[in-house]
């Protein structure tokens, strides 16, 4: 049976992507009726899972934390496009996407990704376990970058409202940048242990021994697979975008659930591959693809935003209102706290699930 089952993956996990790149071209830049948005939405929706099985070959193949890294990066991509493309098609509300689209991954990966893996392996487990050096220095970067961008334009007074203004924005874009960069070859080459999963003796675990490593001819298939399966997520997702705007509008919801969607649809993947790891208590790689995430949508959205809006009409608004930024200083708070004793429990798992079960309350009804 388990023989069956792996060429139907191959099989599913090769045609899905395609499918997804023939629809997009054949609904791209059309008014599609809803008969075609549905199935838009399932191709789309298959494409994400698609994505995250090539992915994960690709990360079996170059193992941790660059595996992290790749999926990391794979679905920023999505959102800088989703963000770009969707301010590129105008309107006064289109100012605030970008802030309300990172803030809502920073909320969903440093407290729902982080709360639904620390309680699946804690209750799997007993105790999930992880490494505080590695995720003390992820969590730190992921704070400063979230505050430098998101906060510090609503204190700012070169510019009136909550904007930089356009040295201001150079520097928060560049910052963004270099920290990044600097953390990236902190975790892939100077202090590579400390992102590595670990036994509950503490003891790293260099390799995973339970399946075989993929050629590097199946590696790359995967890495061209996953290329066209994000094409057509983006594509796809733009596609749809205008029923999920107006959708939102219809139901009297205030716009910024725009930006919960949009981070929800291009973080699946990154949930998907979080909870597998959590599961075979790796919590480690589980906390490396959820702060990792969150570094990278600030790190990489935030300097893309800035080029973009050289050519974008409209302003640019990034900074947080008061209850935001509570709840941001809220989840560093608690997130360092879980973070310093190296091993968590339920509790820890369920605060941090609150924490974002508060933020979906308040985007709702704000």
């Amino acid at each position: 049976m388990i023989a069956r089952r792996r060429p139907l993956t191959a099989q599913w996990t090769t045609l899905v992507p395609l499918l997804a790149a023939v629809l997009l071209i054949f609904t791209w830049g059309r008014d599609l009726p809803a008969a075609v948005v549905a199935l838009v939405t399932l191709v789309l929706a298959g494409a994400v899972l698609a994505a995250v099985h090539h992915a994960e070959v690709v990360a079996h193949r170059v193992g941790e934390p660059f595996g992290s890294l790749v999926l990391a990066v794979a679905v920023t991509i999505i959102e800088v496009a989703l963000i770009v493309t969707l301010m590129a098609d105008g309107g006064g509300k289109s100012s605030t996407l970008a802030r309300d689209t990172v803030f809502a991954a920073v909320m969903i990966t440093c407290n729902g990704i982080v709360g639904i893996c620390l309680l699946v392996a804690s209750l799997r487990h007993g105790t999930a376990v992880f490494n505080p050096e590695g995720t003390g220095a992820a969590l730190a970067t992921v704070a400063t970058l979230a505050t430098l961008s998101l906060v510090l334009p609503t204190f700012t007074t070169s510019k009136p409202g909550p904007e930089f203004s356009t040295v201001q924005l150079t520097f928060a874009a560049l910052s963004s940048l270099v920290l990044y960069g600097l953390f990236v070859a902190t975790q892939t080459v100077r202090h590579r242990d400390y992102f590595l999963p670990i036994t509950r003796q503490g003891e790293v675990i260099s390799a995973e021994e339970h399946a075989a490593v993929p050629s590097a001819r199946t590696a790359l298939i995967s890495l061209g697979l996953l290329g066209l399966a994000l094409v057509g997520v983006v594509g796809l997702a733009k596609g749809v975008s205008p029923t999920i705007e107006s959708g939102v509008e219809a139901a009297g919801l205030h716009h910024a659930v725009v930006g919960v969607i949009i981070a929800l649809l291009v973080l699946l993947p990154e949930t998907i591959a979080a909870l597998r790891s959590a599961r075979r208590d790796r919590v480690q790689t589980s906390l490396n693809l959820a702060l990792g995430s969150a570094m990278a949508s600030i790190g990489l959205t935030i300097p893309a935003v800035a080029l973009a809006s050289v050519w974008l009409s409209g302003p640019l608004v990034l900074g947080l209102g008061a209850t935001h930024m509570v709840l941001l200083a809220l989840t560093v708070v608690v997130a360092s706290l879980t973070v310093v004793p190296g091993r968590a429990t339920p509790l820890q798992g369920g605060v941090h699930l609150v924490l974002f079960a508060a933020y979906l309350e308040l985007a709702i009804n704000p």
